[in-house]
């Protein structure tokens, strides 16, 4: 049966080994996020906090921390929904698997939005106060909601089909909010909730806003699903959830019947400052003027379960979410960037800082000098194509080039597009443009540049693989410490006085320049080298791409910029980027003790 609650997924879980009870009373502030950061770190069961301490309800954790755990979560479900998204993405393809024919009528009558006069989570009244007061980092600005389902539509609208199911971060305390009176709202300004709010503000009217915690586990993940445009999410969390999203009304208001927890709400006329916030990026997104919500009412179901999710450098829960995601959209994005055959927005790096995309570059079949050109068609496309808009760093190679190249390998895919790149022909960059948020990169909130790196045609070079290759290398002065992070890779360190434009002259004489065509300037070498992780955040998270590459014998062509190798991405720590999210010893000590103690007495 499907899930009707969170209990009854938990409860699921339990009884298949995949949760672990916390029955100690365990402190909100930071405490219980990094019990939940280490168990989706080491892989460990799903966590239920029987004991919240200043709380009066429970809370769950790392829920969805592993992929087997999701896949088990929707194993009854998945398969119909998969076929539906087949089905939407390519009507024909269906035919040649017929089984999957027989799941689409079922799938497509528990994908409807049902309404219902039975709605648990309206038999109790609760306050922002006493829900449980999750702060994820030291200098978060306050207590947030990670795991909420913000529900809007446009003004007056009605139809439920019509609407927009988002996960933006909540902060339910600090700065100048009123205690249980407001709450900040961190949206972005491509999500639908902007339009709604906008409309709001054009008509004159308040938007009245719904935020709901918990309920089905299909519901969590609808909220996140990037689903097009003028499609409701409450579609997907009927089709993954194997039964139609119940809702009702409250003065107005919409409900869903399932949750745990429903905030009601208008947003306010006016902004306060939000955060700051330790973010999916690794970083701390700092203050910022939101919009913020004026709470009406806060409602809970009887013996309601709090959810939340750990926020902070890749990997995190969060990584397994765009994991299963992707999973489940791979069919549409053929049908939506034609040309593209896999893409991955690589977690390690935060997500959308970088791309890499292989698509097909069929316009020169038979000539031996190819070049990139459809290629660059396709990589304009994904720049255009819902959250991947966001990304900054985009590469893309040619599937004729190589049939088993995989995005997913990291490493082999940068040593493809490094033996066959041309910097005076394949870097294209959009300046002055928008980037995600989050990232701190730009020039201001929003502002930054963005590039594609296309590579197509035989490999031009052999790459360096051992540090005798580069032992010649004469640095000037402020650069030091060269490692290698992969073959045709370096790092160099460099002081935050050390001149990029000193470095780029003295490594154009560099004989071996060809056998590392990329140098990545690190404010420590050995840390950004030590492992591919590291150099994938510090590299795409550090930089913005038209203040911060360089290149050897760089100049402009036709407005077009160019160089020779090796190109030089510059990603020290800037002024205007906030600080890493470090570790807390004593707060990761405390976690690791109560979960030790919580396994033990589990496994008695």
């Amino acid at each position: 049966m499907p899930y009707k609650s969170l209990e009854s997924a938990l409860l699921d879980l339990e009884k298949h080994g995949m949760l672990l009870r916390i029955s100690e009373e365990v402190s909100p502030d930071l405490l219980m996020p990094k019990i939940a950061e280490i168990a989706t770190r080491e892989a460990l069961p799903a966590l239920l906090f029987e004991h919240v301490q200043n709380s009066p309800f429970r809370a769950a954790a790392n829920i969805f921390g592993t992929l087997e755990r999701t896949h088990f979560l929707f194993r009854k479900t998945l398969c119909a929904a998969k076929a539906a998204i087949d089905f939407h993405a390519n009507p024909a393809e269906i035919f040649r698997r017929p089984r999957n024919l027989f799941s689409l009528p079922q799938a497509g009558i528990s994908a409807l939005p049902k309404k219902t006069f039975k709605a648990p989570v309206l038999e109790q009244e609760t306050q922002l106060s006493e829900l449980p007061q999750i702060r994820l980092h030291q200098d978060d600005g306050g207590t947030f909601l990670t795991l909420p389902q913000v529900f809007s539509q446009m003004p007056g609208e009605r139809n439920m089909l019509k609407s927009n199911l988002g996960m933006y971060r909540i902060q339910t305390s600090g700065n100048d909010y009123v205690q249980n009176a407001e709450c900040g709202l961190h949206y972005q300004i491509e999500r639908d909730i902007a339009r709604h709010h906008e409309a709001a503000i054009a008509q004159g009217k308040p938007l009245s806003v719904s935020i709901w915690l918990g309920g089905p586990p299909a519901h969590t993940l609808a909220a996140i699903m990037p689903m097009p445009a003028n499609l409701s999410e409450l579609i997907f969390a009927g089709l993954l959830g194997g039964r139609g999203f119940r809702y009702t009304t409250w003065n107005g208001y919409r409900i869903s019947a399932d949750a745990d927890f429903c905030i009601l709400g208008e947003i306010a006329k006016t902004l306060k400052p939000e955060g700051p916030f330790g973010d999916h990026i690794g970083y701390y997104s700092a203050k910022h003027d939101f919009p913020y919500l004026k709470v009406k009412k806060v409602f809970c179901k009887k013996n309601a379960i709090y959810p939340f999710t750990t926020v902070g450098r890749p990997p995190q829960e969060d990584s397994v979410f765009g994991e299963f995601i992707a999973e489940l959209v791979k069919p549409m994005v053929p049908a939506s960037v034609p040309g593209i055959e896999e893409m991955n927005a690589v977690d390690a790096a935060g997500v959308h800082p970088l791309l890499l995309a292989i698509g097909r570059e069929r316009y020169q079949p038979y000539i031996q000098n190819r070049e990139p050109m459809e290629l660059l068609k396709e990589a304009n496309a994904l720049l255009g194509f819902n959250q991947v808009s966001l990304s900054k760093y985009l590469f893309i190679a040619a599937r004729e080039d190589a049939p088993n190249l995989h995005t997913k390998e990291v490493v082999s895919y940068f040593i493809h597009i490094l033996e066959r790149i041309q910097f005076h022909r394949d870097v294209h960059f959009q300046t002055e443009t928008t980037i995600d948020t989050l990232d701190y990169s730009g020039r201001s909130l929003n502002h930054g540049s963005k590039v594609i790196f296309a590579a197509a045609g035989e490999k031009i070079r052999t790459l360096g693989n051992s540090e005798e290759e580069f032992s010649s290398l004469h640095l000037p002065e402020g650069f030091s410490n060269p490692k290698m992070a992969f073959p045709g890779a370096l790092v160099i360190q460099a002081k935050p006085s050390a001149d990029m434009h000193a470095l780029t002259r003295a490594i154009s004489s560099f004989s071996c320049r060809e056998k590392f065509p990329l140098i990545t300037i690190a404010d420590d070498s050995h840390f950004a080298a030590k492992n591919i992780d590291n150099w994938l955040w510090v590299t795409f998270t550090r930089s913005d791409p038209a203040a911060d590459i360089y290149g050897a014998n760089e100049n402009i062509q036709q407005k077009h910029w160019q160089c020779d190798a090796p190109l030089l991405i510059d990603a020290r720590m800037k002024s205007q980027m906030q600080k890493p999210v470090e570790e807390d010893a004593k707060i990761e000590s405390l976690a690791r003790d109560i979960l030790f103690r919580a396994q033990k007495k589990a496994s008695r």
